[in-house]
């Protein structure tokens, strides 16, 4: 196995088209804004922020042979993210994601990712067929997870030898889709990027802060979390203790990727020997670079 990559990023690569206008929108609003098509969904954001910090990711996911699918390879590769291991399949479209944004940010999103979910398991197998590891010379990286990926899939992979050297890093793809990551969350390998919803279904419970759901994650037996919520305190949990740190006030003008850009940024600071406070920090501020930056 020669050229490696630095890191995987196993979930949705898709097209993210999203509608933003900085007026505030209501149900049946009709205003003007911007609509953009790019390379998205939470492994391809998160590769490349990774990317942009100097890292060669490369990405587990599927992809359409279809005209989309085609222009969404070509896309990736200015971009940095590598896409030959991802499984491409004639059979199955390429997914996409919609979203609207208002000036009080995320009004609504529809993720279709159903052509991930058909692959199962198949994105996996460069893992396993020595392309880039196998059950008995196992994939000894960083790899960063989204929760686009069905149930029983993350089940198979917190179970999986193909995983047993790996450094999990895991991030639902929204809150309706966090209590998927349930059979990951008392991996000894893994840790667990949430927002503070996410955290509070994850436990089936209302916490008041990022504080509070990393002490009650790290009870239930998550090895470390990390907990953000929005502009107050971030907190960083792990059995060495709990770091909260407050993210920079900023304009805030996105907000999708903005939790994939701190996931990225966080997992580069680590890479690159951090301390968890100032890899905390690093992050928080990454995080709010993106989401006050101009949209063009």
């Amino acid at each position: 196995m020669t050229d490696q990559p630095d890191i995987l990023c196993i979930g949705s690569v898709l097209w993210d088209i999203i509608g933003r206008s900085p007026s505030t929108l209501r149900l049946g609003s009709d205003v003007p804004g911007r609509i953009s098509r790019l390379p998205g969904g939470v492994a391809m954001n998160i590769a490349a922020t990774l990317a942009r910090f100097g890292l060669r990711p490369s990405v587990l996911t599927v992809i359409g042979t279809d005209a989309e699918g085609e222009d969404l390879v070509a896309a990736c590769k200015p971009l940095g993210v590598g896409t030959d291991h991802a499984y491409r399949s004639p059979d199955l479209p390429t997914d996409r994601y919609m979203a609207i944004e208002g000036g009080g940010g995320l009004i609504a999103a529809i993720a279709d990712a159903h052509s991930l979910e058909a692959a199962g398991d198949k994105i996996l197998q460069p893992l396993a067929d020595g392309a880039l590891g196998s059950a008995d010379t196992p994939w000894a990286g960083p790899v960063a997870l989204d929760g686009n990926l069905t149930q029983a899939l993350l089940a198979q992979i917190a179970d999986s030898p193909l995983f047993a050297a790996a450094d999990l890093r895991v991030a639902p793809a929204s809150p309706g889709k966090a209590e998927r990551l349930l059979p990951l969350l008392s991996h000894p390998r893994a840790t667990l990027y949430l927002n503070l919803e996410e955290a509070g279904l994850l436990c089936q419970e209302h916490f008041a802060d990022s504080r509070a759901a990393a002490e009650a994650l790290l009870t239930r037996g998550a090895r470390r979390v990390l907990v953000t919520d929005g502009g107050k305190p971030c907190s960083d949990g792990s059995p060495l203790g709990i770091l909260s740190h407050q993210p920079p006030e900023v304009m805030v003008r996105r907000v999708t990727g903005a939790g994939d850009t701190f996931m990225a940024a966080h997992i580069v600071a680590e890479t690159r020997g951090a301390r968890r406070g100032e890899a905390l920090r690093r992050a928080l501020e990454s995080a709010a670079d993106y989401v006050s930056a101009e949209v063009g």
